[in-house]
């Protein structure tokens, strides 16, 4: 049974935990052996607390014994971004300057999984500092893709991603900057969700009122994702952004179907490039909407300005961030990090104002174009999976990109107006590469867009196409 229960997905797995059908220890024990399995192909998992982990499940089942009141999440196996602070495990932030740190205290969302019963695995990788969207570092070095694993697994969640890909974790955190949440989601086929600015709070953080940086869930279904924000978002005093807690579960409304429901459909928000071979994927799905009973009319925001808000405002982040370590480590920082870092010091007061004012505008017009549309479709990532080496995509089929970030900008442009989005399953290219699809919400409306998802998700049923574990045996193991 070790095995099946690495197929199920977190709900389920939860069901068989309550009533007794399984125990914490099984369910803990059966995803280890799948982490040993195939992690030492994909290095998805940087870093394991297997003992740890194996004695908070006994705990949970002594716990469940008892009778007493249980939380959402018990006994479930989660990872950690390794982001994101973890109170006596390892956290590197992906960066040499910090390899062998270890926190005393947990980062306020892991407090919140924990509150609930979710038991920490380990750490999931990402790049530098959760710079740019594929994930190795000089830490760890590179997370492989388990459709292809001479391909990129996206980023920065890649971690987080192929680990649930591959049944090594049933429910996982990660951060979207400007796609890393829905960009790895989209590369390796589960679901990952970019939720309202202040619905997912997570302390310590250098500028509480950025709306730019999220925390979300990442998962294989969206079902998942929804018992994930249950518990994420619960709100914080401490943050000034925290928004109220919803009235009740995102999961209540999921299976409602959205039949009437008008979406805007975007093949490539305005005129970006976009791969040949993912527009052939993603053209098909506008039909599945339809079938869903929703008018689907083509129609773009208007999101001028976007890009130069985009870029203005993480660089002013990457100067908060990190110019300490810019002064004092700077030969151990990635041409990347060093490059945003410099951009930012180079900011005039105009060009943050401008920015700022450009960010504002922009948002005003996204909640005025969602006025007559209930979601926005349109590509997660304008290219599919690229191979391991290429640090970043630098063209894409004759369009050159001027920075490590500009591939990502159907993602990034929508950071920038503040709504929430999702990254589905979506299908496959012809060489058995994921395809994502982003469904982009009403502003601070996170219910619908889980409804419109998971309608998807369940018409298309791309998700449960997983990779093939036997290609990736330990023994076949190779280093980049």
């Amino acid at each position: 049974m070790s095995d099946e229960l690495c197929e199920l997905e977190a709900t389920a797995l939860l069901a068989l935990m309550a009533a007794e059908a399984t125990s914490s220890v099984e369910v803990m024990a059966a995803h280890l052996a799948r982490i040993e399995r195939v992690n030492p192909r994909l290095n998805a998992i940087v870093t394991l607390v297997a003992d740890q982990a194996l004695e908070a499940a006994r705990r949970a089942d002594v716990a469940r014994r008892g009778g007493g009141p249980l939380g959402a999440l018990h006994g479930l196996p989660v990872g950690i971004k390794d982001l994101v602070e973890t109170a006596g495990i390892r956290t590197t932030y992906g960066s040499p300057i910090y390899s062998d740190s270890v926190p005393v205290e947990d980062a306020s969302i892991v407090k919140r999984l924990k509150a609930a019963g979710a038991i920490v695995v380990g750490k999931t990788n990402t790049p530098e500092f959760g710079a740019g969207s594929h994930t190795f570092n000089a830490v760890f070095g590179a997370t492989r893709n388990p459709y292809d694993d001479s391909r990129s697994a996206g980023g920065s969640s890649g971690g987080a991603a192929v680990a649930l890909a591959c049944g090594m974790l049933p429910l996982a955190d990660g951060t979207d900057l400007g796609g890393s949440l829905r960009n790895p989601a989209g590369f390796c086929n589960v679901v990952g969700l970019r939720p309202s600015p202040g619905r997912v709070t997570n302390l310590p953080v250098t500028d509480a009122w950025d709306p730019l940086s999220v925390s979300g869930p990442i998962a294989r279904t969206v079902r998942d994702i929804a018992l994930a924000l249950d518990v994420m978002s619960t709100p914080d005093p401490r943050a000034p952004m925290s928004l109220a807690g919803a009235a009740e579960s995102y999961q209540a409304e999921l299976d409602q179907d959205i039949t009437g429901f008008r979406i805007a459909w975007s093949r490539d928000l305005g005129g970006l490039p976009l791969e040949s071979q993912v527009a052939r994927v993603l053209a098909p799905q506008r039909a599945v909407f339809e079938g869903l009973g929703c008018g689907v009319c083509d129609a773009e925001p208007d999101l001028s300005d976007a890009d130069e808000a985009f870029d203005v405002l993480r660089a002013l982040g990457f100067v908060g961030n990190h110019h300490e370590k810019w002064l004092e480590h700077r030969a151990l920082l990635k041409d990347t990090v060093v490059w945003n870092i410099e951009a930012g010091l180079e900011l005039t007061p105009l060009r943050i104002a401008r920015a700022m004012s450009l960010r504002s505008a922009i948002v005003q017009r996204m909640m005025a174009f969602f006025e007559h549309f209930d979601a926005l479709v349109l590509p997660v990532s304008q290219v599919a999976p690229f191979p391991l080496e290429v640090d970043w995509v630098r063209d894409i089929e004759g369009h050159p990109m001027e920075h490590y970030v500009a591939w990502q900008r159907s993602c990034s442009r929508i950071t920038v107006t503040s709504h929430p989005a999702i990254s589905v399953p979506a299908g496959f290219t012809p060489s058995g590469l994921p395809v994502g699809i982003q469904i982009v919400g009403r502003y601070r409306d996170e219910r619908r867009l889980l409804r419109i998802a998971k309608a998807f998700e369940a018409a298309t049923e791309h998700g449960r196409r997983r990779p093939v574990l036997g290609s990736l045996e330990p023994d076949e193991a190779a280093t980049l």
